[in-house]
C-alpha cells in the first residue's frame, strides 16, 4: 500500500491593516518620547508600517498657518468689553494699593477624595447635588478666618474694619471673563447648601445673568486655577479684601509618611495677603489651619 504524504496547507501570513499603526519598538519609543501624532501618517514600511524615516520626514513638514491668522490677518484690534475693562482696573488697583505677598503650602487630598468616593452617591441622592471639593475649602476657610480675623478684614483710611460675617467670593471663569460672585453667610451654610449655591452662581455666571448684588459684600476670595490644570500661581487680591486663597490641580506625588515613601494626591495652596495689616506669621498659620482641616476633614464636621 502506497504511503500517502499529507501536508497541511500553508497559512497565509497575516498583514495588519494600516489603520492599526503597528510600530516597531524603536519607532514606538520615538513616538512616545516626542509625543508625535501618527494618526494621519502614511507608513512607507512593509505592510504600511511607519518607519523612522517617516517620522524624520514628518519633522520636516512646514506647519500650516493658524485658522485665526487666515481669517483675521497678522493682527486684529478688538475693543475690550466693559467687563474686561472693569477686571483690568480692579487688578491694577490691587497691585497699586496693597502690599501684596504670597505664601504657599501643600495639602494631601487623599482623605477628602476618599470621603467623596464613599459618600457621593448617598449625598447626591439625598441633596440632588454632587459633593465637590469647593464645599470643603469654603468650610476650611471659614474655620481659618475665625482664628485669624485680620484676613477677613479690610482697610478703611487709617482704620481696620474686622468683618464678623463670612461672605466667600468664588472666582468663576466664563467666556466673557472672570467674575467673582459671593457666597453669602458661608458660616451658616451646610455642605449641601454650599454646593447648591455655588452651582446656582456658576450657572448664572455662564449665562451672563450675574447681578451687581451677586458680586457685592465679599470678605475673602477662593480661586480655583486647578480646573484649568494650574500647578502653582500667585492669585491677586480682590479689593478691598485682604486675602485670597488659590487652589491648584491635584497631582500624585511621592511624599514621606512615617519614614516611608508613598504616593499621595497633592494640591499646592497659595495665600496672597495684604502685608499692611497681616503679618507673615498670621498668613502662614492661616494656610496651615486650612491644610489641617482638609487633611482631617472630620474636623469640619466637629467644628474644631
Amino acid at each position: 500500500m502506497a504511503n500517502e504524504n499529507t501536508t497541511e496547507p500553508k497559512k497565509k501570513k497575516y498583514i495588519p491593516p494600516k489603520t492599526k499603526q503597528h510600530l516597531s519598538p524603536s519607532v514606538r519609543k520615538i513616538v512616545k518620547e516626542k509625543n508625535i501624532d501618527i494618526s494621519n501618517i502614511e507608513g512607507t514600511g512593509k505592510a504600511g508600517r511607519i518607519s523612522k524615516s517617516d517620522l524624520i520626514n514628518l519633522m520636516g513638514d512646514i506647519p500650516q498657518p493658524s485658522k485665526r491668522k487666515i481669517t483675521h490677518g497678522l493682527e486684529e484690534k478688538v475693543k475690550m468689553t466693559r467687563l474686561r475693562i472693569t477686571i483690568a482696573k480692579r487688578l491694577k488697583e490691587a497691585q497699586d494699593n496693597a502690599a501684596m505677598l504670597t505664601t504657599f503650602n501643600e495639602v494631601d487630598m487623599q482623605n477628602i477624595m476618599q470621603m467623596k468616593q464613599d459618600y457621593q452617591d448617598d449625598f447626591k441622592k439625598k441633596y440632588s447635588i454632587k459633593l465637590g471639593f469647593m464645599s470643603f475649602f469654603v468650610k476650611a476657610s471659614v474655620v481659618a478666618l475665625k482664628n485669624f480675623p485680620a484676613i477677613n478684614a479690610e482697610i478703611n483710611n487709617d482704620h481696620i474694619v474686622y468683618k464678623n460675617y463670612y461672605n466667600i467670593s468664588i472666582a468663576i471663569g466664563t467666556d466673557r471673563g472672570l467674575v467673582v460672585p459671593v457666597l453669602k453667610r458661608a458660616d451658616e451654610l451646610s455642605f449641601s447648601d454650599i454646593e447648591k449655591n455655588i452651582y446656582l452662581l456658576s450657572e448664572k455666571a455662564q449665562k451672563g445673568k450675574i447681578t451687581i448684588n451677586d458680586l457685592q459684600g465679599g470678605t475673602f476670595t477662593i480661586s480655583n486655577g486647578g480646573i484649568y490644570g494650574s500647578m502653582l500661581s500667585t492669585p491677586i487680591l480682590n479689593p478691598p479684601q485682604t486675602g485670597i486663597l488659590g487652589m491648584h490641580n491635584i497631582v500624585e506625588r511621592p511624599v514621606a509618611k512615617e519614614g516611608n515613601i508613598v504616593i499621595r494626591p497633592i494640591m499646592y495652596l497659595a495665600l496672597s495677603y495684604d502685608h499692611r495689616i497681616i503679618d507673615g506669621k498670621e498668613a502662614v498659620s492661616f494656610l496651615k489651619t486650612i491644610k489641617e482641616c482638609l487633611e482631617e476633614p472630620r474636623r469640619l464636621f466637629l467644628d474644631l
